[in-house]
């Protein structure tokens, strides 16, 4: 049997699927963004309140999206729901917004993130050593070590879908143990009574940090410093939704694709509401940018945004660097093969439809789509050379909110549009939750247009660039009468 005759294997259980979920959410934000969080709101209550927001949303969209696996247990997941409730151009704009944009973005930050925490035991993959310059820009050490671990992750992926679960489940449950161990240790033999108490003093006395001190904000500019919080929360809560996009590949997808993703995102907004609780614990939450340790930094200006570190360092001393650079190495390295392995699963699907290259329509002798792994390692490879990790953060949360709306929209669509098709699971809290999630999604949306322009703006126009791309695709990859 050809490569290309083949067919998707049904080969991962529920765990497995919870296991993607989960690990692909958890990369390195959890352990960083906090920081900027801080900055934005600079109290206990409205950084707490960012996080649950992000969880409360992801939760919401997840058991959303529930509804539609159930319906269209299919490769491609997302850009399946978004075909068959609008039209094939809304998702061809979709696909073409991952593939460019929030996909290989995603791939590009974490594997940046990645590269900046290996630099502590090998510095050469540091930020800081610039190998050479062309002009203002240059190439760095760190540049070159995101590249491989991307090269790395998708030639495992190559070899099929069985090596690859492999790795994801030992990454994840690696990651999930080591950071409950984190949360255990941190809330006993590290916890500080007198800094938690002092951090919920006033925890709801908003304040904004302007480059030299801490001001008092309220309404508009509170929603603003929150929307601005909450791009860092929302990215580290993101790719949830990547598990729909291997359901050619998962056992009883109508009703396993689902579970896995209530299972996943409780269990990861559950971690990261635990370990801000943990950080609240243990380090004061404004501190100095002048500070000369840990303490008098504070999560605010921890060194480099590391709260995470910085929170270990009180527990572990002096070891503390080290363990934390190896936890986030273990989480960096297993979201990325979760968001490689699922990725060229959706350019199968637009394949298919032929509304992408026709080699990523076919897969390869181990049974997964090669063309579209290879693909997307390039593209995600030349973005770690263009941006850093907070614009490509930036960028790719936008995009991926506005299709979030859209696809839980198509839920009421659908409702209308199919009324009888089987729907082994429906939407909870319907219609009152969904519609919640679409307002709230779209303040937030609205808010990075106007707060953060400089890099929304550009993922808006890639977005809507592929309106005359999809009629330029359909054109070339337009079957041929034989």
């Amino acid at each position: 049997m050809s490569g290309s005759d083949q067919d998707f294997k049904q080969s991962l259980s529920l765990t497995d699927a919870t296991m993607l979920v989960a690990g692909s959410m958890i990369g390195s934000g959890i352990f960083i963004v906090s920081a900027d969080v801080t900055r934005n709101l600079g109290s206990s209550g409205w950084m707490l309140l960012a996080w649950v927001l992000a969880g409360v949303l992801t939760l919401i969209a997840a058991l959303s999206y529930g509804e539609l696996a159930g319906m269209f247990p299919k490769a491609g997941g997302q850009y399946v729901y978004l075909r068959e409730a609008f039209n094939p151009l809304i998702a061809f704009m979709y696909g073409w917004t991952m593939f460019t944009v929030i996909q290989a973005g995603t791939i590009a930050a974490v594997a940046v993130a990645f590269a900046k925490f290996t630099s502590y035991f090998i510095p050469w993959f540091g930020e800081g050593n610039i190998l050479f310059s062309i002009g203002s820009w240059n190439f760095k050490g760190s540049q070159v070590l995101a590249i491989l671990s991307i090269l790395v992750l998708s030639g495992i992926n190559l070899r099929g879908v069985n090596l690859g679960k492999v790795v994801q489940t030992s990454f994840t449950l690696a990651k999930l143990v080591a950071i409950f161990g984190l949360i255990i240790l941190g809330l006993t033999l590290g916890f500080n009574q007198e800094i938690f108490t002092n951090n919920f003093t006033l925890s709801w006395d908003a304040q904004h940090w302007d480059g030299s001190t801490f001001s008092s904000i309220s309404g508009v500019a509170l929603i603003l410093a929150l929307g601005g919080a909450m791009v860092g929360t929302l990215f580290s809560s993101d790719a949830w939704n990547n598990v729909t996009f291997i359901a050619g590949e998962i056992k009883d997808p109508s009703r396993n694709i689902p579970k896995s993703l209530f299972f996943g995102t409780l269990i990861v907004t559950v971690i990261y509401l635990l370990t801000n609780v943990t950080y609240l614990g243990l380090l004061p939450l404004q501190g100095s940018p002048n500070g000369t340790d840990v303490v008098s930094q504070g999560i605010a200006f921890a060194t480099n945004d590391r709260v995470g570190t910085a929170a270990a360092s009180l527990i572990f001393g002096v070891s503390a660097a080290a363990i934390m650079s190896v936890l986030i190495m273990v989480s960096t390295f297993g979201c990325n093969n979760g968001l490689i392995l699922s990725g060229s699963r959706l350019y199968y699907a637009m394949a298919k439809d032929n509304l992408f290259f026709p080699k990523a329509g076919r897969l390869n002798e181990n049974a997964v789509p090669g063309f579209g792994i290879k693909a997307q390692a390039i593209w995600a490879s030349a973005l770690c050379l263009t941006g850093t990790y907070g614009a490509l953060l930036d960028y790719t949360i936008f995009a991926a909110l506005l299709f979030y709306i859209l696809t839980i929209a198509g839920i009421f669509v659908l409702r209308r549009k199919s009324p009888d098709t089987f729907r082994p699971y429906k939407a909870f809290g319907y219609p009152v939750l969904p519609i919640l999630y679409i307002v709230c999604a779209a303040v937030i949306a609205f808010i990075l247009l106007i707060d953060k322009t400089e890099n929304t703006l550009p993922g808006l126009f890639i977005v809507l660039l592929g309106i005359p791309v999809y009629y330029v695709v359909k054109k070339k990859f337009a079957p041929t009468a034989e």
